[in-house]
């Protein structure tokens, strides 16, 4: 069900509030160009500054816009189990199709706190649950064995795998029995290899403002077909490289604005990318042909 490309939303803001109707126009805009799923209110949407009200609203907008065309994986995650639940309760009731849920970023629990957050958040709601795994962000590391463990879990499905290690499908593919298991790249420059090792699909950034492309090349790495998709990867490599030159989603709002997709506004702590970066993105852009 979740495979592909899967875009990680960003969310358009017009003076300081959620662009609703640019939301709309996002959603709209994917599906035409054929992203695979959607997921509104992770990091890219950046969720750590939206209200509770604001994030339930972004999901609400995005469930209903999408109409069942594909599948949304509302982002849940908290490193707050209770809000976690809350969160997901939520996306359950307006009809998402799946949630994403972060380990505990800031408070570094234990890999037995990790695998009790995510049996709390399954025991709770009955939906599907993606285990995102993001060191660099979240500072804890859910190891092999502990992914082992919460996959056991009746509704957790698979993961978002930003750990930028490509030994890590292989040994989870291993450790993982008797359950189907979907895997999921959450880093786009390391989405090729990942899917060599057995990969599902990824979860991907670039995919806002190439989701054509992100989208034909999954195409194609589903197919098996690694040297048309290694063509890909070379056209979308500087996009992967240079909309993390500064604090993503800063360059990739910046890259939509480029485009006229929305707004390039971003909240505080996060600011719009500096000269060089805006310099880079646009470059990375027409190298992808996607701008002259």
């Amino acid at each position: 069900m979740f495979k592909g490309s899967i875009v990680a939303l960003i969310t358009p803001f017009k003076d300081g509030k959620v662009d609703e109707a640019g939301l709309r126009k996002l959603v709209n805009w994917h599906v035409k160009e054929g992203t695979h799923g959607i997921v509104p209110c992770g990091t890219t949407g950046e969720s750590p500054t939206l209200s509770h009200d604001e994030h339930k609203r972004v999901t609400e907008v995005v469930v209903e816009q999408v109409a069942k065309r594909v599948p949304v994986i509302a982002g849940c995650g908290s490193n707050n189990t209770a809000e976690a639940i809350d969160l997901t309760r939520h996306a359950r009731k307006v009809g998402a199709d799946a949630t994403l849920h972060v380990a505990g970023y800031y408070n570094k629990p234990t890999q037995e706190g990790l695998y009790q957050h995510f049996k709390a958040i399954n025991d709770a709601v009955d939906i599907p649950i993606v285990v995102y795994n993001i060191p660099p962000r979240a500072v804890v590391d859910i190891q092999v064995e502990t992914m082992a463990r919460i996959a056991a879990l009746e509704h957790v499905v698979g993961v978002k795998d930003a750990t930028a290690d490509l030994t890590r499908p292989s040994k989870e593919r291993l450790a993982i029995k008797g359950k189907a298991w979907i895997q999921l790249s959450g880093e786009d420059g390391t989405a090729l290899a990942y899917m060599a090792h057995g990969g599902h699909g990824c979860i991907s950034v670039t995919a806002n403002v190439a989701p054509r492309l992100c989208a034909e090349f999954q195409q194609a790495c589903l197919a098996g077909d690694f040297r048309k998709a290694l063509d890909y990867q070379d056209r979308l490599m500087p996009l992967h490289v240079n909309l993390f030159a500064e604090t993503s989603p800063a360059p990739v709002k910046f890259a939509a604005g480029v485009l006229g997709l929305c707004g390039d506004e971003v909240r505080l702590p996060l600011v719009k990318p500096g000269p060089a970066t805006q310099a880079k993105v646009k470059d990375a852009l027409r190298h992808a042909g996607l701008i002259n």
